[in-house]
């Protein structure tokens, strides 16, 4: 009886390490994928100062040299960004329209598909996974490793490194990113980390820092010219489109110079 009784007992225990283990691996199959960072930490707004959205963008008039100063700063950075990294930025753009896949053997999670860049296509596969209190990211484009980065676990923050190109596998770009989600506000800062020998060293050091605040001034960049040693700082309102901008190079002072809703140069209250 007490042979039959440990038996019984044995074959419980062994059932139940089997279900247990069983579920355990089924378990991460049943989990949410890991959310990727919004774009908006990857891409920074320049749309208040695009040319293609804004007729003024291509005025030259004196009227409206102050908004345009600021706009000739920030359109450097957004060919950059917009032209120069079109594949990264596209193939993290389409990431959101797919699924991932959970691999258990190397504990990531997995996004391949295709992106169209012009009329090349590419295959990007973006893979993710937890290491302490922080997610790392990895994007292979076409088996280059073309960014990784990482990021918060809550989202709160993070950061990016762009590499140049296949033929050139150097850091070409930093992307720092901070998010309140109580409040909505935000910042990201680009900044150029090419090193000696790529052609973008002559600014490296140089950055753009974008973010939203609560204010009346509730949008702004900082721009430094490394090159100029410059710092060019713009404030504006999101929703009625005033602003102003301070250069001292520019201008030849430290005093802001502004402009109204209609983009003209106005004073300053």
């Amino acid at each position: 009886m007490k042979n039959r009784s440990v038996k019984l007992i044995s074959f419980l225990l062994v059932t139940a390490f089997f279900f247990l283990i069983v579920f355990q691996g089924c378990k991460k199959d049943d989990d949410p994928a890991l959310e990727i960072p919004p774009e908006s930490t990857f891409l920074m707004d320049f749309s208040d100062f695009d040319d293609t959205t804004n007729s003024k963008g291509t005025k030259s008039v004196q009227t409206y040299k102050n908004w345009g100063h600021s706009f000739v700063n920030v359109v450097v950075w957004s060919a950059v960004i917009t032209v120069g990294l079109a594949v990264p930025v596209a193939s993290f753009k389409e990431a959101f329209n797919h699924e991932a896949i959970y691999h258990p053997d190397e504990k990531n999670w997995t996004w391949s598909y295709n992106v169209q860049v012009d009329t090349i296509t590419y295959e990007a596969e973006l893979t993710g996974y937890v290491e302490e209190d922080s997610v790392v990211w990895e994007m292979r484009i076409d088996d280059f490793l073309w960014y990784d980065g990482r990021s918060h676990v809550n989202i709160s923050g993070g950061y990016w490194i762009i590499y140049e190109s296949k033929n050139q596998p150097t850091q070409l770009l930093k992307i720092d990113w901070n998010r309140n989600s109580d409040d909505g506000t935000a910042d990201i800062t680009y900044t150029n980390v090419a090193p000696e020998g790529s052609g973008f060293h002559d600014n490296n050091g140089g950055y753009i820092f974008y973010g939203i605040k609560i204010s009346e001034w509730d949008r702004f960049y900082d721009i430094y010219n490394k090159r100029a040693d410059n710092l060019t700082e713009i404030e504006w309102n999101a929703s009625n489109k005033y602003g102003r901008v301070r250069d001292f190079k520019k201008f030849r002072d430290m005093n802001w110079h502004c402009w109204d809703t209609t983009l003209q140069d106005s004073n300053c209250q």
